[in-house]
């Protein structure tokens, strides 16, 4: 398993950062790390947009799940019944959302492998014929080895990540009178928004400066395709309404 994983996923992220190391003006690592972001981004981008709908589409439909839960509050089976009903007329699933994420990882996993262990010459044995031997790696960047942990890179991190966990909950929810567990989700949400940027940074602290360029990155386009996606829905409702 660890060799198909180095085949297919570390070996050919690491070409291609070598590759685009190659080609940056200045042998710059972090412009390298940040080119690769972007391609590795392309290549994920639908998932990564189905992502962000269906968390989108789950947001807009829990007045009705709340609306359900009220109705039914002593019937399991039939609530069951009706929240399938309801997924399936609003085309939804709720597994849609993490299913991409979950996708997602291994290639996360590659790269933190690249900056954990491939900023170091010895790596460069697993090049390909086709990729120009720099014969060196500079892992230093506007005066920071990325091969090392940073507080900083691990805080702004964290900080672009709350921006963008921020986003998906600022639509506020109809209130459904009745509905028990209405607020315990609101304040799951709303812990979530705060927990992960500080799992963020906690985790980042420890890992390569390198990968948290790559992570950050990552998240910036994150917020841009959501910003592209909630422009396109109200754009969308304001034509409905008009």
């Amino acid at each position: 398993m660890t060799e198909i994983f180095n085949t297919v996923l570390y070996q050919p992220i690491f070409n291609l950062l070598v590759f685009l190391y190659n080609v940056v003006p200045g042998n710059d690592m972090a412009l390298a790390i940040i080119a690769l972001t972007v391609i590795i981004k392309l290549i994920l981008f639908p998932l990564s947009l189905k992502s962000i709908k269906s968390q989108r589409a789950l947001q807009n439909i829990q007045p009705k799940m709340q609306e359900l839960k009220k109705k039914l509050t002593d019937q399991k089976e039939k609530l069951a019944s009706e929240m399938m009903k309801l997924y399936r007329d609003e085309k939804v699933s709720p597994f849609s959302s993490c299913l991409p994420l979950i996708i997602q990882l291994p290639f996360l996993l590659a790269v933190f492998q690249v900056f954990r262990t491939g900023l170091n010459d010895t790596s460069l044995e697993l090049l390909y014929p086709f990729v120009q031997n720099p014969g060196h790696l500079n892992s230093v960047s506007l005066g920071l080895d990325l091969s090392q942990p940073n507080i900083i890179l691990a805080v702004l991190t964290g900080a672009v990540q709350f921006w963008q966990a921020k986003m998906m909950i600022t639509k506020k929810q109809p209130s459904v009178p009745g509905a028990k567990d209405e607020k315990m989700l609101s304040m799951m949400n709303k812990q979530m928004v705060y927990f992960m940027p500080f799992f963020t940074v906690i985790i980042g602290m420890q890992l390569p400066a390198g990968l948290m360029i790559y992570w950050m990155t990552t998240t910036l386009l994150m917020v841009f395709q959501q910003y592209y996606i909630f422009g396109k829905d109200k754009k969308k409702t304001k034509e409905s309404t008009s």
